[in-house]
């Protein structure tokens, strides 16, 4: 399975419950202050799941309050986003002087770098449901963007926001089943889907300024591309006609965000390859095949790229990946991270 952590109140004394449950949940989401009325025997389960960049964390306790104070938002930031998808009782959020409720049937954001204050449950039962976190830097999404998403309760019945609820569920509920080479293809996935959501919800809002309608239309192109890196025919101007665009729009898209098409489509699909390259169910397979899996069907030109993107060969890097000498040191940093089993 993918790497879990597991944590039953019941498997603990009562006086040490409430304090191992607010551990947990500091490192799946962020450093945070917490209290309870129930803190004196507090019930809770709560699993982590690891999907290399991404975590997922399906969690049912006792009413809560769990605060991200200026303070610690300014010493402690992990530059993440926050996804709750409640599935029974209420999240309330209070930032900035303003709270909103968020109950099934919807998607609540958070930006670590904001002070906020939650309140999870309601008087007569506990909250349980989904928390999602990605790296900010993977949404390519300025911290002012994403504030406009922060205020709103995205739908989770319907659109993008049902498929990635959908999404969390399925990977909640089945964990045992993939393998821990399967975490970082998950995430991959989480994050297409949370990109879409969000482009989706910056461009049914007809009133943003165009500032925000341009990046509505970058994230949708950035999670197309994601979709079809298997295509070895996609190319920018394949791009552009998918969504009805110039070449020259295209192209200043990626401009003004210091990058090029081709590059992104380039990064995204060396990073899947890396990632099989590191899968010990995969070792069989030629390299050419795996590299011709993602679009690059051209072997010399695939291996001059991936040496100049990681200081290494793929037969080199492959081998010593899989013989546990770890990743290259010019390989690391980059968006797959393999997780450990159990």
């Amino acid at each position: 399975m993918v790497y879990e952590t597991a944590f039953a109140s019941e498997d603990v004394p009562a006086a040490e419950r409430f304090g191992r449950w607010c551990e947990l949940v500091r490192r799946a989401h962020a450093p945070l202050e917490a209290d309870s009325p129930h803190r004196a025997d507090f019930r809770a389960r709560l699993r982590v799941l690891s999907l290399g960049a991404v975590t997922v964390w399906p969690a049912e306790f006792a009413p809560a309050v769990l605060r991200r104070t200026p303070e610690l938002a300014r010493r402690h930031d992990p530059r993440t986003v926050h996804v709750s998808l409640p599935l029974r009782g209420r999240l309330r959020v209070a930032r900035e002087g303003r709270a909103d409720g968020h109950g099934p049937g919807s998607l609540c954001v958070v930006d670590t770098s904001r002070p906020c204050e939650m309140w999870a449950g309601d008087d007569d039962g506990p909250y349980s449901g989904i928390g999602l976190e990605v790296p900010r830097d993977l949404l390519h999404l300025p911290p002012e963007r994403l504030a406009g998403l922060t205020r709103r309760s995205l739908s989770a019945r319907e659109g993008m926001g049902a498929l990635l609820a959908q999404f969390l569920t399925t990977v909640a509920a089945d964990s045992a089943r993939y393998r821990p080479s399967d975490g970082p293809r998950l995430a991959a996935v989480a994050v297409d889907l949370l990109s879409a959501l969000f482009a989706h919800a910056l461009e049914s809002d007809h009133a943003l300024p165009p500032e925000d309608q341009r990046r509505a239309l970058l994230l949708r192109v950035q999670a197309f591309i994601r979709r079809h890196l298997h295509d070895p025919h996609l190319s920018p101007p394949a791009i552009a006609a998918a969504h009805h665009i110039s070449l020259s729009h295209l192209h200043r898209l990626f401009r003004d965000e210091g990058s090029t098409v081709s590059a992104f489509l380039r990064d995204q699909r060396l990073r899947r390859i890396r990632q099989d390259l590191s899968d010990p169910a995969l070792h069989r397979t030629p390299i050419h095949s795996v590299a011709a899996r993602w679009g690059l069907t051209d072997p010399s030109a695939f291996s001059r790229a991936f040496r100049v993107a990681y200081g290494t060969s793929p037969s080199d890097y492959r081998q010593r990946v899989l013989a546990g000498g770890g990743t290259p040191a010019a390989a690391r940093g980059g968006l797959v991270a393999n997780a450990a089993g159990r």
